[in-house]
């Protein structure tokens, strides 16, 4: 029974076309949804939570992410083979973080030809018509490719390309008895994930040591009830989490995706 995730920013109603469409192609998909509420717009938090969560399927899943400022543009769409997973979306980097976290990966574009050998046509019985609407690709793009996909796994209808849009998380560094980094995810609970991987921050911090974040002190913990307030620790993710124990670390230290963040060491 193949699998299709659905990642968006489109909170409720849309993503519900989405799965009408997929089911209308391929009945015996089973639909799973990462999340839809990406904040609008977002790439880099979409991106992310993208990688975070394919790692965790099994081989042959095909997850659809839209996140997708550039919609109805000239910008290409991609599907891309990443291990033993696919990737579908928009050519905007959302999909590259996750497929380089896969492993081995070819990126294939397809145009509005590509669209229609992949299963368009099934779904509003056509020939040769644009998709029914330019700010919907998700339901008239990305949707119907990902059920057409699931029904062969046959990329051989859609061209290998080197050229797409790139996208990283930074790099995080240990200088001058800190480690540098930056926000790359908020979750419901204002957890802050960074950057920083959990091997680096290993190699200069030692469990029970106290650090600086923003003006506050805070030890690093294996598990959030082992602090009374602000902490730090390997998230489940495996990179830096800053958090406060029934509390928001993002309220308190009033940070956003993509702000800088500089642990002190307090050695």
């Amino acid at each position: 029974m193949p699998i299709i995730t659905l990642l968006t920013d489109f909170g409720d109603l849309y993503p519900a076309l989405m799965k009408a469409v997929i089911l209308k192609i391929n009945p015996a998909a089973t639909i799973i949804d990462i999340s839809h509420d990406i904040p609008p717009q977002n790439v880099r938090v979409g991106a992310f939570a993208l990688m975070y969560a394919t790692q965790e399927f099994p081989s042959r899943t095909i997850h659809v992410a839209v996140i997708d400022p550039g919609v109805g543009t000239k910008r290409r769409a991609l599907v891309i083979k990443a291990g033993e997973q696919y990737l579908v979306g928009p050519d905007n980097g959302l999909l590259i973080p996750a497929a380089r976290n896969l492993g081995d990966f070819t990126v294939y574009a397809i145009g509005l030809n590509e669209v229609y050998a992949a299963g368009l046509n099934e779904v509003y019985e056509v020939e040769h018509a644009p998709p029914k609407s330019a700010t919907f690709h998700g339901r008239d793009v990305f949707a119907p490719v990902a059920a057409r996909l699931s029904k062969d796994y046959n990329t051989s209808k859609f061209k290998p390309t080197g050229d797409f849009v790139n996208l990283d998380f930074g790099k995080a560094m240990a200088l001058e008895g800190a480690l540098s980094g930056e926000v790359v995810y908020i979750d419901a609970f204002g957890n802050i994930i960074t950057n920083i991987p959990g091997s680096l921050a290993s190699q200069h911090i030692r469990y029970g040591d106290e650090v600086e974040v923003c003006g506050q002190q805070m030890p690093f913990v294996r598990t959030y009830a082992d602090a009374s307030g602000p902490l730090i620790m390997v998230g489940s993710h495996g990179f830096l989490e800053i958090s406060v124990r029934e509390g928001t670390a993002a309220r308190l230290l009033k940070l956003r995706v993509s702000d800088p963040v500089r642990v002190r060491l307090k050695r």
